[in-house]
């Protein structure tokens, strides 16, 4: 019998508690022998719950039971889940996360300590929520050389745009409807400003190239400045928006960022929709793959974790290696970047088109009937900062979003 602690009895530590409840003897057979909870840490109490039993509020209890092979950290936030899974792991005990907060960010050094004292760091769940993609990129993958990963990273974010997108909902709306559905939090800043994608993609970067992307790096785009005008010109092109993370390495130079793209129907992401997340990995043998499922939710997420529950199970004293080095990668700045740009200004096509004309060369004109005072249009390839440069020099313009080119 493995015995394990769970670190949180929130959405996700009940998920978790749930999934290995439900399906006890399929988890226990595939990980070779029994898995039982034996504690669960949390500050409050849960009179009534059948959970009340095996409730601690003393970590050292823990700690301190040499009978405790696994600890699940499944408490959000850095503090007091770094310290934790540090003294698990000196202690000797294996620890799976779903904390995309702390991998992100000490990610390299957790995975160090296990691997020196033949222990496992595994946080499948940390990105995606309930899709396999950690486990390929260190397993499957193995082989190739990951050149791009762009993904749908958090379900929030994709349930607004599709809201927005199929039934005309302006953000607020689509923002209030997601949270009376629980996809999005009451405070759903880390979700809107784009802060939840950007740890998942450095978390993913790091894993596919080797070397820690540090995610404050990261140039991060939220979706809180997309409008129902945004929409109209969106669909009057045949395409749709998507928050995307993605990073790229382009010979010696490494691109990653976070923000709004345009989408056409010949992308591979275009129909992911909801609460739905997709990463789509390229890799120089295999060429491209896609990972699609649901990304947000209790279950899921849970059913990611119970995964890695069971991987440490079968994997007691031996460390699954996993390459990480805590070597920084230098970013390349996002100015060289290139793309096409969609960019609506003020104004009207009959009298201001030659001006734009003059300051951006060749664009393609969209006009959308029902808005007065404004046109929008498609640019040429340009680099980000040419991009800003011009629409410096125009002066009119309301906003932008960036296009994606699926090579």
């Amino acid at each position: 019998m493995v015995q394990i602690a769970v670190l949180g009895y929130g959405t996700v530590g009940s998920g978790v508690v749930e999934v290995i409840n439900t399906n006890h003897t399929s988890i226990s057979k595939k990980a070779g022998q029994e898995i039982n909870i034996k504690y669960v840490l949390d500050l409050r109490d849960f009179p009534g719950d059948p959970i009340q039993e095996k409730i601690v509020h003393d970590f050292n209890v823990i700690l301190n039971d040499p009978e405790i092979k696994i600890v699940v950290e499944v408490m959000g936030g850095v503090e007091p889940a770094y310290t934790y899974t540090k003294q698990a792991l000196m202690a000797g005990k294996s620890v799976c996360t779903s904390n995309k907060e702390l991998v992100a960010r000490h990610g390299a050094e957790l995975m160090e300590i296990a691997r020196v004292r033949n222990l496992n760091y595994l946080f499948e769940a940390s990105c995606g929520g309930g899709i396999p993609i950690i486990r390929p990129l260190n397993s499957s993958l193995t082989a190739d050389e990951i050149d791009e990963i762009t993904g749908i990273l958090n379900g929030t974010t994709n349930y607004i745009l599709t809201k927005m997108i199929q039934d005309g909902s302006d953000f607020e709306t689509a923002l209030r409807q997601a949270q009376e559905y629980g996809y999005a939090e009451r405070n759903p800043e880390a979700d809107v400003e784009g802060y939840d994608a950007c740890r998942k993609i450095a978390i993913l970067s790091s894993l596919a190239f080797g070397e820690h992307v540090d995610y404050e790096d990261i140039y991060t785009e939220g979706i809180t400045k997309i409008t129902k005008e945004d929409i109209l010109y969106a669909k009057k092109l045949g395409k749709t928006i998507k928050l995307l993370a993605y990073s790229r390495k382009i010979g010696q130079s490494f691109y990653a960022m976070v923000a709004p793209f345009l989408l056409d129907d010949n992308d591979p992401l275009y129909s992911v929709n909801g609460v739905f997340n997709a990463i789509f990995v390229h890799g120089n043998v295999l060429g491209d793959a896609m990972f699609y499922g649901s990304g947000a939710g209790k279950l899921p997420t849970a059913s990611a974790v119970v995964s890695d529950v069971i991987d440490e199970a079968k994997h007691l004293n031996r460390n699954i290696m996993s390459f990480w080095s805590s070597t920084k990668v230098q970013l390349t700045d996002i100015s060289n970047s290139q793309r096409r740009f969609l960019v609506r200004v003020k104004g009207n096509p009959e009298t201001d088109l030659k001006n734009v004309e003059e300051i951006f060369g060749t664009v393609k004109l969209i006009k959308i009937p029902e808005l007065t005072g404004e046109f929008g249009f498609t640019t040429e390839v340009l680099s980000e900062a040419e991009y800003n440069a011009k629409a410096e020099k125009l002066g009119t313009v309301i906003s932008r979003i960036r296009i994606r080119h699926v090579h």
